[in-house]
């Protein structure tokens, strides 16, 4: 096991061993142990009682944070000449088609969101195995395959993520930056966790959400108490 550095020592006992805090302290304290001289990234991590191999407890899908990530989101615009114009406006970072399908098809994939219309998809199939594995397949279900193409890169610059339980039941999901008010934190955290309670599968019995944990890029996890959110 490697050993902590001076600065992840006085990180972790900062945090209460056993303690399960609130939201809100939680939200605090990721601010007073963030020791990095970058703005790191604040994450949630939630532990669902689902079994996403059955189809009918798969939790997915997409939550409009109140204060945005933080972060640039770099959106791809892959559209038909008429909604090129559509797409720049609303503040798309690339916009094409063919010329795009081709550098994704060579390995680029450098952007954080695709935006498509239903017509394109067919297109896209073929790139299932790059697009797929870095989570950068467009989908119904999250916005991104849609005839508004104006209104879906917006909302995606505005702060709109999507989410998907993984193999092991847990949602990951990025919500902010340490630089953001403790406040901030707490209600971009407090959403999410909202949009998740409302997503529960009828199929999922006993505990929906068994755990909650706040990390920063650097920082050691923070438990928070799921009765409390």
């Amino acid at each position: 096991m490697a050993k902590l550095t001076k600065k992840q020592k006085e990180a972790v006992s900062k945090i209460e061993k056993n303690k399960l805090y609130s939201l809100k302290d939680a939200s605090v304290l990721i601010k007073q142990i963030a020791s990095a001289k970058f703005d790191e990234s604040v994450d949630i991590a939630v532990k669902l009682g689902v079994d996403p191999r059955k189809a009918n407890q798969m939790v997915r899908g997409v939550v409009a944070l109140p204060h945005g990530t933080g972060k640039n989101m770099r959106v791809l615009a892959l559209v038909t000449p008429d909604k090129e114009a559509e797409a720049r406006e609303a503040g798309a970072d690339h916009v094409g088609l063919d010329d795009y399908l081709q550098k994704i098809k060579d390995g680029w994939t450098d952007v954080d969101v695709i935006v498509t219309m239903p017509a394109v998809m067919g297109k896209l199939g073929p790139l299932g195995r790059i697009l797929g594995p870095r989570g950068l397949m467009p989908n119904p279900k999250t916005g991104t395959v849609t005839m508004e193409i104006g209104k879906a890169v917006a909302e995606i610059k505005a702060g709109k993520i999507d989410f998907k339980v993984d193999k092991t039941g847990i949602v990951h999901a990025g919500i902010g930056r340490i630089s953001f008010d403790a406040d901030k934190i707490t209600e971009n955290a407090h959403e999410i966790i909202q949009t998740l309670i409302k997503l529960k599968p009828t199929a999922a019995k006993g505990t929906y959400i068994k755990s909650i944990h706040l990390t920063s890029t650097m920082s050691p996890a923070i438990a928070l108490d799921p009765k409390a959110v």
